[in-house]
């Protein structure tokens, strides 16, 4: 019953619905009471030789009346309850997702897709049952079961009614035993879910990978394995509640046992009648329903309560760089980069050290060097991925800290390697910064990413669909449609990390000369393994193992004959073999 308090916010919000849901209730079960009262009379009246046709319509006009009442009484309920649970389904998933998008890419790291998914679908569903479901059987069960245990006792006959109740004391303490192996099981069982949900998410998602490799009967059986650990433990819970509905039938056939044989007796004593024991095993009958209804609220119970910890879990989970700016606007785009030394949470040698960068508004920047040198992680502490004491990053002579999240994101336009298409058309996904953007303006920044002519080409124009992750595109019009995509936001702040490295040379200048043209007065960051790409940068910097080895211009680096000349050489020995000159 505890996941009802925790539940309170939500019920002390829609108390309204659900008021009136349980007003409706009750007065479902109190006109449900007539009924039996109603066949008890006609009975003793026929025992009695005294029922007349104008008596007997009366009682089945009174059946009639109540039926349709019922029948109005139990859709309303049903409309204004489950309306809320739905709702409250809705609303956990629209916490549960802004939540996420708030985390900092560790918390993404720490958690599986497929767990997240599962949490957001089937543990809601699970909560949203309690609030649905799981009043519904409580209230209803609770009312009735008050209602014609009171009616039993003052109406009828307390004592037949103390020795059909003698049954259901063992049957609560069997509950209670039941209960408290539920709540493992479903535990369990959730888990193996999220298990199962995460291996099928990144099947589908690596495909093409794994038949590449010839692995789909490998694949096939790490996910047979996974399965069949998910449908042992929903067996588990399957047997735990198949316990249910023996125990209940149990105590039923008891109860129902002790009132004949006891209710013959006061019969014989003319201590009651006929239409009275009648009358009291009809309402007897009525006792089943909230015993149904304590067994699966008990089940509703437990799964919602292993859900809503699962979710709370998400929920109470703070994010590694919390949202504590206070500064909305960034009004220039120059930024100050010192870094002492910075190492990741969980890592013990310093990731970055000793890199102190002043960038103005309009100057381009190329960061390059050998592969683990520490490029996206600059980056990623400029986009404020990560916090430390150690760095001091600012743009436009505010502290990154001091930014919201929204106005630091919204300043910064970022093009990564393996660009995320979504499934909707090629002018949508341009479009998703700035989902208002007319055609023409799509159009336009599509031209400056060297992608407007290939668009062009395809039947349907920027109206094509592009399947999941762009997997109909090839890879260089995936990075162009990305680049158009950052383009469109006119952000003070661009960054372009190795996003030209699936275009040849040529549409990389031509793009890169674009770039130059319409942002001259904003700031650009060029993150690349082919040279190429900054040689017309205003600022170079070189890093190796987290640390700034060089720094200048194209010629001044050349100069120097350090590594970026040595790549320089290389790379253009490179192209000249592939050209074949």
């Amino acid at each position: 019953m505890a996941l009802f308090f925790k539940l309170g916010w939500y019920f002390r919000e829609q108390w309204r619905r659900y008021v009136l849901a349980i007003l409706m209730f009750v007065g479902v079960d109190l006109t449900d009471m007539f009924i039996p009262w109603i066949i008890g009379q006609v009975i003793d009246h026929v025992v009695a030789k005294t029922l007349t046709p104008q008596l007997l319509w009366s009682y089945v006009g009174a059946v009639v009346l109540i039926a349709f009442a019922v029948y109005v009484m139990r859709y309303f309920w049903r409309v204004l309850l489950f309306h809320a649970s739905f709702n409250l389904a809705e609303t956990m998933r629209q916490r549960l997702y802004t939540h996420m998008t708030l985390m900092a890419p560790r918390f993404f790291q720490e958690h599986r897709t497929g767990d997240l998914m599962a949490r957001a679908t089937n543990d809601i569903s699970a909560v949203e049952m309690t609030a649905g479901e799981g009043v519904l059987s409580g209230i209803d069960g609770l009312v009735t079961g008050v209602l014609v245990i009171t009616i039993m006792t003052v109406m009828i006959s307390w004592e037949l009614t103390l020795v059909a109740l003698l049954p259901f004391p063992f049957m609560a303490w069997y509950f209670v035993i039941l209960g408290d192996r539920l709540h493992a099981g479903f535990r369990d069982a959730q888990e193996r879910f999220s298990d199962l949900n995460d291996r099928a998410q990144e099947s589908v998602s690596g495909i093409r990978m794994i038949r590449a490799f010839g692995e789909e009967q490998r694949e096939d059986e790490r996910f047979l394995r996974i399965a069949d650990r998910a449908a042992e433990a929903n067996m588990r819970v399957a047997a735990t509640d198949s316990l249910y509905d023996p125990a209940i039938f149990v105590t039923v056939g008891s109860s129902f046992l002790l009132c004949i044989g006891m209710g013959a007796w006061l019969v014989e004593q003319d201590r009651l009648t006929l239409g009275q024991l009648t009358s009291f095993t009809m309402y007897l009958g009525f006792l089943i329903w909230p015993m149904f209804a304590y067994g699966w609220l008990l089940n509703i119970l437990e799964r919602g309560s292993a859900a809503y910890a699962r979710i709370q879990q998400l929920l109470e989970t703070p994010s590694s760089v919390p949202d504590t700016g206070t500064v909305a606007v960034i009004s220039r785009a120059d930024i100050a980069i010192d870094i002492d030394e910075f190492s990741f949470p969980d890592g013990h040698a310093p990731a970055l050290r000793n890199i102190h960068l002043q960038i103005k508004a309009g100057q381009t920047l190329g960061i390059v060097g050998p592969t683990g040198a520490g490029k996206t992680t600059l980056i990623n502490l400029l986009l404020r991925f990560f916090d430390s004491p150690g760095c001091a990053i600012c743009i436009g002579d505010v502290p990154v800290q001091q930014l919201s999240l929204h106005a630091l994101r919204s300043a910064v336009a970022v093009v990564p390697q393996d660009a995320f298409l979504f499934s909707a058309s090629i002018a949508d996904n341009i479009a998703m910064g700035r989902p208002a953007a007319t055609r023409e303006q799509i159009r336009a920044v599509a031209a400056l990413a060297a992608i407007d002519n290939d668009i062009q080409r395809f039947p349907a124009g920027y109206d094509t669909m592009v399947g999941e992750r762009g997997i109909t595109l090839s890879g260089g019009q995936k990075q162009r449609i990305a680049i158009a995509r950052a383009l469109l936001l006119d952000a003070p702040v661009l960054i372009l990390d190795d996003a030209l490295s699936a275009v040849d040379v040529a549409t990389e200048r031509n793009i890169l000369g674009h770039l130059r043209a319409v942002r001259a007065d904003r700031t650009t960051l060029i993150l690349c393994h082919r040279l190429s790409a900054v040689e017309d940068a205003q600022q170079i910097v070189v890093l190796n193992h987290g640390e700034m080895v060089e720094h200048g211009n194209h010629e001044e680096l050349l100069a120097r004959g350090g590594w970026y000349a040595q790549m320089i050489d290389y790379q253009k020995l490179e192209r000249t073999v592939e050209s074949g000159r």
